[in-house]
């Protein structure tokens, strides 16, 4: 066998062991025992085998290009990032192929099973697309240049804002404004391998209140899907609990739809209903929305920054967790001013 032909599988074969332990032992050391570990490495020098990384490096011929993959249609705040991102490639004179995937709250994705690699792209960014451990596998075992943005898997780069902290601080904030009667209006989430960035929020939040002696029961916990309106639904269920003093809910999409539901059941806000949202896109401040900035286009720059590093060699997995900032607005506090608020519906 010449040396330039040995393959995983026969570095699998010579070990015992099979091909994907052999692509974490080189990828994912964690994921491994050490003795394995240690036998794998024997057998990949004993046979001259040369780890795709390196031969990908080698033999790869920048197309000049590489892909984004994000739900844009379902989130504005995927666009956000993504400015960030066209920033920083237009100015390394990259083009950017856009990949336009679901909800990153229903499920994995299906596009990333069959996304062209090496042939048509120099590195992909994945944004709030969660990563199951076949798609993980398939970008590693490529050695293949991947960020991911609002997603979390060891093997990778993560770009992440601190989502924890958002639930902490709007949690404080109703809290410190006399709110102990609180609900919640969250996004369904179905996919549950790894926490994703609405979840950590909602736990932060629940365990902030139940630490001041306040814990959020069930029944004033309510999921729905991402749109105003079936978020206005949603609130309508909770807010038939008169004692109900604040509601927090997932987003702005969402807040937006519990002041609908607010202003349906005659109640001011926030005189008598406070309403709180996250993310601090434009529809939040048209409302007078208190909420959280998240910095969506440093992100977005961030990720491409870190993609162009990995693209030239730098191969070092960064995991970067920005910052959040409370906005505090007339839907939580009267003596702030707002454009007005919408009508009932």
């Amino acid at each position: 066998m010449g040396r330039s032909n040995v393959t995983i599988y026969d570095v699998a074969s010579t070990a015992g062991v099979s091909i994907s332990t052999v692509s974490n032992a080189l990828n994912r050391p964690d994921r491994v025992r050490e003795d394995t570990r240690r036998r794998v490495l024997e057998a990949a020098e004993s046979l001259g085998f040369t780890p795709k990384s390196e031969a990908v490096n080698q033999a790869r011929r920048g197309v000049g290009r590489i892909g984004v993959i994000a739900p844009f249609v379902a989130y504005q705040s995927y666009m956000r990032r993504l400015s960030g991102v066209l920033e920083v490639m237009n100015k390394a004179n990259l083009e950017v192929c856009l990949y336009d995937e679901e909800s990153a709250a229903s499920r994995t994705s299906l596009l990333l099973s069959r996304l062209p690699l090496g042939s048509r792209l120099d590195g992909l960014i994945v944004m709030g697309i969660p990563l199951d451990d076949e798609a993980a596998e398939r970008l590693l075992a490529a050695s293949f240049p991947t960020v991911l943005v609002d997603s979390e898997d060891p093997g990778f780069s993560c770009i992440n804002s601190d989502n924890a902290l958002s639930g902490r601080l709007l949690a404080r904030h109703l809290l410190a404004a006399g709110h102990t009667q609180i609900g919640y209006v969250n996004e369904e989430h179905q996919f549950a391998a790894r926490p994703q960035q609405g979840v950590q929020r909602f736990q932060a939040f629940a365990a902030e209140l139940a630490t001041a002696g306040h814990p959020l029961p069930p029944h004033r916990v309510v999921e729905t899907r991402h749109s105003p309106d079936d978020a206005r639904v949603a609130a309508t269920r909770l807010l038939t609990d008169r004692d109900v003093t604040a509601v927090a809910a997932h987003d702005d999409v969402l807040a937006v739809g519990v002041l609908h539901a607010a202003a349906a059941h005659g109640l001011r806000v926030p005189a008598d209903l406070a309403v709180t949202g996250c993310d601090d896109g434009d529809v939040a401040a048209a409302v007078g929305l208190t909420t959280v900035a998240q910095p969506f286009e440093d992100s977005g720059r961030l990720a491409a920054t870190t993609l162009l590093e990995l693209m030239h060699g730098d191969h070092p997995i960064r995991k970067t967790v920005l910052g959040q900032e409370l906005v505090v607005r007339s839907s939580t506090d009267d003596t702030k001013q707002t454009t007005g608020p919408p009508e009932a519906s």
